[in-house]
């Protein structure tokens, strides 16, 4: 690197997007397999009527309300609404459990709660290792409910306790939940296009 280049504002940014196409291209080449499972297990919910739960914390959080929202209203297609709820988004419910019950059982309690047989938790988690999302796959595995995970890292605790964990290959979590998000943008594309 020159030293302009050293000193060019625009350089890091430039790295940055090499980076998260690179770690998109890793994706794309590993993860194959995962996702037509993953597309597969969200088709499957939506044809049958079933509801698409998601939760995750900090960032995460905001991709659940997100792709929730993506769901109920619309992604690219004027189409039915598909339910879909984030379990991130009620301040009363989420501080009231968590004063009552601790934090850990914010989203365990609400899929207890809201989840039925035929409906899909999916959860957002880089670490995979929050207590929190771990405690809402066992409750919904307990009421039979699947579970769709989307990782990073080596996947963590939450890798054998999810139906399906897609483990993105980064160790970085910004890089993790942009792949998160691509993927599951990809997913309900593919959904609005075949229901």
């Amino acid at each position: 690197m020159t030293s302009s280049e050293q000193h060019d504002p625009v350089v890091p940014l430039l790295a940055a997007l090499r980076d998260l196409a690179a770690t998109a291209e890793r994706s794309a080449s590993q993860l194959e397999g995962e996702i037509a499972r993953a597309l597969a297990m969200v088709q499957d919910t939506v044809a049958r009527g079933g509801t698409l739960l998601f939760c995750g914390n900090g960032g995460s959080a905001a991709d659940a309300q997100h792709l929730a929202t993506e769901y109920v209203v619309r992604y690219m297609r004027n189409r039915r609404a598909y339910p879909a709820i984030a379990l991130t988004t009620d301040s009363s419910l989420l501080t009231a459990a968590g004063n009552d019950f601790g934090f850990d059982q914010v989203f365990a309690r609400q899929v207890e709660a809201l989840a039925r047989p035929g409906d899909l938790l999916i959860i957002h988690s880089t670490s995979g290792n929050s207590p929190n999302v771990l405690l809402a796959a066992d409750a919904a595995r307990q009421r039979g409910v699947a579970v769709l995970a989307l990782s990073a890292k080596d996947g963590g605790a939450l890798r054998t306790r999810a139906d399906l964990c897609i483990v993105v290959p980064t160790d970085r979590t910004d890089r993790a939940q942009e792949i998160h998000l691509c993927i599951q943008h990809a997913i309900c594309d593919a959904i609005e296009a075949t229901l």
